[in-house]
């Protein structure tokens, strides 16, 4: 049987956990949508861009129980390791995120049993291939037709507990997190900003109070996720509202860069406080992906569509696994590759 477990020391370092990433979604007018986020993880988490076609074939990754499905739209997306889609966004517009959330506790799963199961690496990239807006993938996750199964990373003492994150060109969104083996959903709009920890239900009882203080006055300034939550929240309402997709990139950038944790940061007697590796910014209304990393100096992008009008039919990355340095768009850059394997059950 696969489940999460739980220790005393995990729980009482939960504030401090080491994967600390930020989420946010901007709404501009005339259909400005824009979700930025961070990845800030303990170790190096080595990253590459990737450009899925429609009508890639898959499976869960676990086994002879796995779901299988064709995917139905093609996707940029933010690898970990080259085993796991991290981030992404779809040609529709919707765009997943996984951040991690030390309380996750999914279904029991047994290998080959009864139940259908999908490899938590492959979580947000089955919302990527076959939904075009949240109110479609939240509909399709009610169901539990599978169970969403984790393990180790390779390599690591780290089990993999992650929530993920949707929205979509609507500004619509949805938080969906396993919570002692059950699935909550939390839809709605307004669900704007997410943080790793706490769980989002208490996230947002964090926000209610702070919503009585004035942001122009005080806000909480330490790395934890509660201020992080916070900050991001305030930001990502007070910066400019406009439908200048430079300018509104840049807002939202801003913001999680204010909300990331410097390069090398670190504090004696706390080993697990994260630095952020990279962020990413997806322009849900033109379809440009943005991504920069915490060791270039510059922000580089991929506009999806103009790939799809050049009649995308094969897999492309570019590899950043070497710190290679590039700047602006990076179509042409692109390399036809042999998709990545995700990380499953052996």
């Amino acid at each position: 049987m696969i489940k999460t477990l739980f220790t005393g020391v995990a729980l009482l370092l939960i504030v401090y956990t080491s994967d600390a990433c930020t989420r946010v979604v901007y709404k501009g007018p005339e259909n400005t949508i824009l979700t930025g986020r961070s990845m800030d993880f303990s170790i190096p988490i080595p990253a590459n861009l990737w450009v899925f076609p429609r009508g890639m074939t898959r499976n869960g990754a676990v086994g002879q129980s796995s779901i299988e499905w064709t995917s139905q739209y093609a996707s940029v997306t933010t690898s970990s390791w080259d085993i796991a889609t991290s981030d992404g966004m779809n040609e529709a517009g919707l765009v997943a995120n996984l951040l991690w959330l030390v309380q996750s506790e999914y279904p029991d799963f047994e290998k080959d049993g009864d139940v259908k199961g999908l490899s938590v690496s492959l979580w947000a990239q089955y919302a990527l291939d076959n939904f075009s807006t949240v109110a479609e993938a939240v509909e399709a996750f009610r169901k539990e037709d599978f169970a969403v199964v984790t393990d180790y990373i390779p390599g690591t003492d780290k089990y993999t507990t992650v929530h993920l994150s949707l929205s979509d060109a609507s500004g619509d969104n949805a938080i969906l997190e396993y919570i002692n083996g059950q699935l909550a959903i939390h839809h709605d709009p307004s669900y704007t900003v997410m943080t790793n920890d706490p769980t989002f239900e208490e996230q947002l009882a964090i926000k209610k109070y702070w919503d009585n203080i004035p942001g122009k006055i005080f806000l909480p300034g330490t790395n934890n996720a509660a201020d992080r939550f916070v900050r991001a929240s305030f930001y990502i309402n007070s910066v400019t509202q406009t439908d200048n997709t430079r300018v509104a990139t840049a807002a939202v950038f801003s913001v999680i860069r204010n909300t990331s944790v410097p390069y090398g940061f670190s504090i004696e007697g706390f080993p697990n406080l994260s630095t952020t590796r990279w962020r990413a910014v997806a322009d849900q209304k033109n379809k440009v992906y943005y991504f920069e990393s915490a060791l270039s100096p510059n922000v580089i992008w991929i506009d999806l569509k103009k790939l799809l009008a050049s009649n995308l039919e094969t897999t492309h990355s570019l590899n950043l696994s070497k710190e290679q340095v590039y700047s602006g768009e990076v179509n042409a850059d692109l390399k036809a590759t042999e998709p990545f394997k995700f990380q499953g059950l052996n």
